[in-house]
C-alpha cells in the first residue's frame, strides 16, 4: 500500500522516465539549494559531476532560480552536456585545476553555493575555493570516500556545511511525516512541476532498460559512462 500523501500526479510534458526523476532526484537538489543553502539570485553555484543525474538536475534548477552556475565534468563530452543544459562556464575537472579555475571566474571570491555529490578528494579542494560565507552540501560520496572536514576551515572561513537527506522530508522508516512538512513537500513538486511546464526543466534519460537487464544499468554506472539517469521499467 502506497501513502496517499506521497504520490503526485505526473505532469502531461513529462514522460514516465523523465517523471522518475523527480521523487528523488530533483527533490533533492531543490530541498538542498533552496531550502538548506537558501541561495540567491546572482549567487555562483559551482556543481560537481554536472552531466549526471544529480548533477544536471542541480545545475538546471540553480539556473531557473537565476544563479550562475560553474559545472565540473570529467570528459570533454560531458562537459558539452553541462554547457547544453545552461551551465555559465565549465570546468573539465581532469584537465585543469577546477579550485584555481573558479577563483579565475569569480575574480578570487569563490562560490557562494558547492553542490558536491562526489566526495573524498573533490569535497576537500572544494573547500578551497568556497567564497567566505559560502554554503558547501556534501549530498552524496560517489567517489567511495567520506571527507573529514577540517574544522579550522569552517571557522576561519565562516562557511556552513549543509547536511540533506531527502527521506527525512518524506517520512521514509517512519509512520507518518507532519501535517507541515507533507504540505511543504506538496508545494515544492508544484513548483518543480511549474517549472518543467515553463521549459526551465528537461531530465535526461541516457538509457531506459527492463527490470531484468538491471545489472547492464549498474555496470554503466559504475564504469562512469552515463549521462543523466539510467531507468529500469517493469
Amino acid at each position: 500500500m502506497v501513502d496517499a500523501a506521497s504520490v503526485f500526479p505526473i505532469p502531461g510534458s513529462l514522460d514516465y522516465a523523465a517523471a522518475t526523476q523527480f521523487p528523488t532526484i530533483y527533490a533533492t537538489a531543490y530541498a538542498a539549494l533552496v531550502w538548506r543553502a537558501r541561495i540567491e539570485p546572482g549567487e555562483t553555484l559551482l556543481v560537481h559531476a554536472a552531466a549526471g543525474a544529480s548533477g544536471l538536475a542541480a545545475l538546471q534548477i540553480g539556473k531557473a532560480l537565476d544563479a550562475r552556475v560553474i559545472a565540473t565534468a570529467g570528459s570533454p563530452e560531458k562537459c558539452a552536456i553541462a554547457s547544453a543544459n545552461g551551465a555559465d562556464h565549465v570546468i573539465n575537472y581532469r584537465a585543469e585545476d577546477f579550485p584555481k579555475e573558479v577563483l579565475t571566474q569569480t575574480e578570487g571570491q569563490g562560490a557562494d553555493v558547492i553542490f558536491d555529490p562526489v566526495g573524498g578528494e573533490v569535497f576537500d579542494r572544494s573547500l578551497r575555493c568556497i567564497a567566505p560565507l559560502g554554503r558547501i552540501i556534501p549530498m552524496g560520496f560517489a567517489s567511495g570516500d567520506i571527507p573529514q572536514i577540517p574544522a579550522n576551515l569552517v571557522l576561519v572561513k565562516n562557511i556552513d556545511v549543509i547536511g540533506i537527506y531527502w527521506g527525512f522530508y518524506m517520512a521514509w522508516g517512519k509512520t507518518q511525516a507532519s501535517p507541515a512538512l507533507r504540505a511543504k513537500v506538496r508545494t515544492m513538486f508544484a513548483d518543480l512541476f511549474a517549472l518543467v511546464e515553463q521549459g526551465k526543466l528537461h531530465p535526461i534519460t541516457d538509457s531506459t532498460l527492463p527490470l531484468e537487464d538491471f545489472a547492464q544499468g549498474l555496470t554503466r554506472l559504475t564504469e562512469r559512462s552515463v549521462v543523466g539517469k539510467v531507468v529500469l521499467v517493469p
